[in-house]
């Protein structure tokens, strides 16, 4: 049975994920950690997480734990799923990225890392929203250069980076379908007297307010019809899942730099 990590575990991604860990029959929870100043290091991570005692003691930091689980999953902010990722390659472990907000650089260091351990980076692990991807490309690659294309993305009031690393992803691989480059041709927001908008654009619009798990919609819009590609979460369970799903997946592989489109199949 794979040994589960989760870092950030007090948080509300980490708390589902424990959840959803406990729920899969083939996997199981070995390691939890927290932030070394907490006052819950030494508590039951089960009990945190609202599902029961479990056993699992809430850890300090990874190194007191590293003998304790396979697979490490990371929803954390980017230098401290870098640090986790240069553990994981120095001690041969398998690792989930689910961090957004990461640098070209930082980016760079995963695909590093990749070369020693497998490792799943995807910045959306639903299901849902990789099935998207994929119809995306095919819509954007049919629809072409006569539709004009805007993306909006809305989440919950204490998200940090913006656009969601989401948003970036339906914007590459549209761009990709369309032969353009996202960093040339991205639009974030719009102020003032801005002229036409030109027809390679791909504009992106943000939302933060309240409670907003996470909505994303990419418009395709020309003279006389306009198409929507929307997907809405209304649980962070669908994340977790989709995390575990990866987990599940990247037993046994060798090392590489994986993302969600390879767990479920859908590059071809």
């Amino acid at each position: 049975m794979t040994r589960i990590a989760v870092t950030g575990a007090a948080g509300r991604m980490g708390k589902v994920l424990i959840e959803a860990i406990d729920e899969a029959d083939d996997l199981t929870l070995g390691a939890a950690i927290v932030h070394p100043e907490s006052s819950l290091v030494g508590a039951d991570a089960g009990e945190m997480a609202g599902i029961g005692k479990n056993g699992v003691s809430l850890a300090a930091r990874v190194e007191d734990v590293k003998d304790a689980f396979d697979v490490l999953i990371d929803f954390t902010f980017p230098d401290l799923t870098l640090e986790n990722l240069a553990f994981c390659s120095r001690h041969g472990k398998g690792i989930i990225i689910g961090t957004t907000g990461m640098t070209d650089a930082e980016k760079e260091q995963v695909r590093i890392a990749a070369e020693k351990i497998p490792v799943v980076f995807a910045p959306n692990m639903s299901v849902g929203i990789n099935v998207m991807l994929d119809l995306l490309h095919k819509a954007a690659s049919v629809l072409g250069d006569d539709y004009d294309v805007e993306i909006i993305e809305a989440h919950h009031r204490h998200k940090k980076d913006a656009p969601s690393g989401t948003a970036l992803r339906l914007g590459e691989v549209v761009a990709d379908a369309l032969g353009r480059d996202l960093r040339e041709c991205a639009v974030y927001g719009r102020e003032g007297f801005t002229g036409e908008r030109s027809r390679s654009e791909i504009g992106f619009e943000t939302i933060r307010a309240g409670d907003v798990v996470g909505d994303h919609t990419v418009l395709f819009a020309t003279m006389g019809e306009r198409i929507e590609f929307t997907h809405k979460a209304s649980s962070r369970m669908t994340f977790a899942k989709g995390a575990i799903r990866a987990a599940r997946w990247l037993q046994n592989r060798p090392a590489g730099l994986y993302d969600m489109q390879d767990v479920l199949g859908l590059k071809g």
